[in-house]
């Protein structure tokens, strides 16, 4: 719109020409925002907020009287309240790049002020409390034109040819390639206690595996050892499993053919010598008992008649125990306690047989043995078994 005017956002818009500003400026500060001015009746000028740097080269001379060229870096700016605005608006409006160099004026006024009262060492060593002051000192001249800075920077410190600080900084040199050949001197001993180390290492790992290696090889022989005689030794204890097989084999046949021995010899004969003794037995009951016979007159018919059955009977029993298959539990005793029971058996029959004779002829006084032995030969009281 026509006579609307607007400041950008780094400007101020300074109104003159109409009633007065605040504090009776001679003219009205606008930040921000736009105001309506009427031409021809009111003037408006614009005065900027940013950023201006300002560069100071000033030769001092310190303390001691050794002269240092001192180069700075002073970052500024118009300050952001009005009354800063005013009074950078009344001193810079028209010329607004007096600001950079009034100011660079300024801090070389200071700073040579300063440096004055300090010692190169200190100055070179403390920078930053060299700044510190300057802008101390100056804030409040800065102030009253309007200016507030937002940083000093010492660039460099030079003492020309009087070589002073190249001398002051001659020891601090010193120490630190002192130092840096003492580092160098230990970087090169612990490189070269690395390398034996490493050498060592490798000393040790080559022996460790020759070591390995021997054992490998040793093991390797003892398998291939074993390896070669596993046939013969397999071989020899399948020669020993048939030796023992045989062996015991043999010893099993030799019991065998014992057994048929006894079975075929020695019982037989057992046998055969238990039927004489019983022959002999019999007859030495015959004798006595025609001893006894001869002795009673009354019974002679009856007991010649037995006397003469008895052998009979033994020898029929004597034939079939030589024809039996007597099991023999405990030897030569058990045999003749075989044959006992058949003597004692037979020695029963006769009773028995006496014993029927009499009973017949007390019952049939004529006499006679009608009545013959039942099926048992009359011997009732007694049975031989003989398979």
């Amino acid at each position: 719109m026509f006579g609307y005017r607007v400041p950008s956002p780094d400007q101020a818009m300074l109104i003159s020409g109409g009633r007065r500003g605040q504090g009776g400026a001679p003219f009205r500060v606008v930040t921000g925002h736009g105001k309506f001015v009427l031409p021809v009746f009111r003037k408006v000028r614009f005065l900027t907020l940013a950023m201006c740097e300002s560069e100071v080269d000033e030769k001092c001379v310190t303390r001691q009287g050794i002269a240092l060229t001192v180069r700075a870096v002073i970052a500024f700016k118009v300050g952001n309240d009005t009354e800063s605005i005013v009074n950078a608006g009344q001193r810079f409006l028209s010329d607004q790049d007096q600001m950079s160099i009034l100011t660079g004026r300024i801090f070389a006024g200071h700073l040579r002020s300063i440096i004055g009262s300090m010692t190169v060492e200190e100055i070179v060593t403390e920078r930053q409390k060299l700044a510190t002051e300057v802008l101390e000192t100056s804030k409040t001249e800065m102030a009253k034109i309007g200016l507030i800075v937002d940083s000093l920077q010492i660039q460099s410190i030079d003492d020309g040819d009087t070589g002073y600080i190249e001398a002051m900084s001659a020891p601090h040199k010193a120490a630190i390639q002192r130092q840096a050949q003492i580092a160098q001197a230990q970087a090169t001993q612990a490189s070269v206690e690395a390398q034996q180390e490493a050498a060592r290492n490798q000393a040790e790992y080559s022996r460790q595996t020759a070591v390995v290696q021997a054992e490998y090889s040793a093991e390797v022989d003892r398998a291939q050892a074993r390896s070669a005689q596993a046939g013969p030794l397999a071989q020899a204890h399948a020669q020993q499993e048939v030796l023992a097989a045989q062996t015991e084999l043999a010893e099993r046949r030799a019991r065998l053919r014992q057994q048929e021995l006894v079975a075929e010899v020695v019982k037989p004969a057992e046998a055969e010598a238990e039927r004489i003794r019983l022959l002999a037995l019999a007859e030495a009951e015959r004798m006595k008992i025609q001893a006894e016979a001869a002795a009673s007159h009354d019974r002679v018919a009856l007991d010649r008649m037995l006397i003469d059955q008895l052998p009979q009977i033994v020898k029929e029993a004597s034939a079939g125990l030589s024809n039996a298959n007597v099991n023999v539990l405990n030897g030569t005793d058990g045999l003749g306690e075989i044959a006992a029971g058949l003597v004692g058996q037979g020695l029963t029959i006769l009773d028995s047989v006496r014993r029927n004779l009499g009973t017949q002829s007390a019952s049939d006084p004529a006499g006679g043995a009608s009545g013959s032995a039942d099926g048992n030969g009359g011997a009732r009281g007694g049975r031989v078994e003989i398979e």
